[in-house]
């Protein structure tokens, strides 16, 4: 199995057959996340707040949010794209809803809801089993065209 020659939403279906599918090297290996879906245009992931991820103030930091939703919108951008071709955030808004819990299975749904050549447009909602929202994202990514020459 060449991952080069996969795309984008192979690559993201392939993703969750693994144990652990994003691993614990990275941006996983700090805040614990995990695809457990994903189709064309969307993804869904699950992530857990645990002491690590306190602000000084001992409540859970806003970047744990930002984080995931970063990470769900991308990859629900990922899954549009073909072969060879990444993308990069260029721009991220999350609106802080209500306070993260500590120790609760959260659930971060993201969908792409435009694309041009250059551009694509995801949202994201981070909320808990009773679909209580905790954050909202809408991401900004461009499209990063493969440069091999062949």
């Amino acid at each position: 199995m060449n991952l080069e020659e996969m795309s984008g939403l192979e690559l993201m279906k392939f993703a969750i057959t693994l144990p652990g599918n994003m691993g614990d090297q990275g941006i996983a290996g700090v805040i614990p996340m995990k695809i457990v879906e994903a189709e064309e245009g969307s993804v869904i992931f699950q992530a857990k707040a645990d002491d690590r991820h306190s602000n000084p103030l001992g409540a859970v930091h806003g970047g744990f949010a930002a984080t995931v939703l970063d990470s769900a919108t991308g990859c629900a951008v990922h899954t549009m794209l073909p072969a060879g071709v990444g993308y990069g955030t260029v721009d991220l808004n999350v609106k802080m809803l209500r306070p993260v819990p500590y120790n609760e299975a959260l659930t971060a749904s993201a969908k792409v809801i435009d694309q041009t050549k250059s551009m694509v447009i995801a949202d994201g909602v981070l909320e808990d089993a009773a679909g209580r929202a905790y954050a909202y994202a809408t991401a900004t990514c461009r499209i990063i065209e493969s440069r091999k020459t062949g």
